[in-house]
């Protein structure tokens, strides 16, 4: 019971927190128009009844946890294995971020500001795995393994408050709920 009061207490602190919104503010400069493109784009859609952007995040957050566990348990002749999974996670961060982006156009108040620490984590994951990439190609094992296990644990923290909001919040439906 205390930890589900903690996730608690953590969530409704980066909702109600001055600083979220100035996180917000920024990216709403950084990204305007690509937030606006992402809200009439094909990724925000209700042809599921739910956004599409829960569903992405599988596809990334799994590359990137494969990554490391190939670094951690595969030992070197798993190094190319995890050069492709790093890769493929960035490529698929692409289409999951900007359905993300759409989605959070259509937020306000507490859950906009939960959603944009949620985005900057992700941001920073997805710096973190560039980076890895870069250190992969120029053989730099070590380092890449420590960026990649570095994005993981953002990931993970950053995937906490997203899926709060698309479970606890459910910002994620597109349909009213059926019986």
């Amino acid at each position: 019971m205390a930890s589900k009061a903690l996730s608690q207490r953590v969530v409704r602190a980066v909702g109600e927190s001055s600083a979220s919104e100035r996180v917000a503010r920024a990216q709403e400069l950084m990204y305007g128009p690509l937030i606006d493109w992402a809200r009439r784009s094909p990724l925000h859609t209700d042809a599921l009844g739910h956004s599409v952007h829960p569903s992405l995040t599988d596809v990334t957050a799994g590359c990137w946890l494969g990554t490391s566990v190939l670094d951690v348990a595969g030992g070197s002749e798993s190094r190319r294995g995890a050069t492709i999974l790093t890769g493929f996670g960035l490529l698929a961060a692409v289409p999951t971020a900007l359905a993300g982006a759409g989605d959070w156009a259509e937020l306000s108040g507490a859950e906009r500001r939960i959603g944009a620490v949620h985005a900057l984590g992700m941001d920073t994951a997805t710096f973190l795995f560039a980076g890895s990439l870069v250190a992969r190609l120029r053989g730099r094992h070590q380092l890449a393994t420590k960026l990649a296990l570095a994005g993981n644990g953002v990931v993970a923290t950053a995937g906490f408050l997203g899926g709060h909001l698309a479970l606890n919040r459910a910002t994620a439906r597109r349909a009213p709920l059926s019986d």
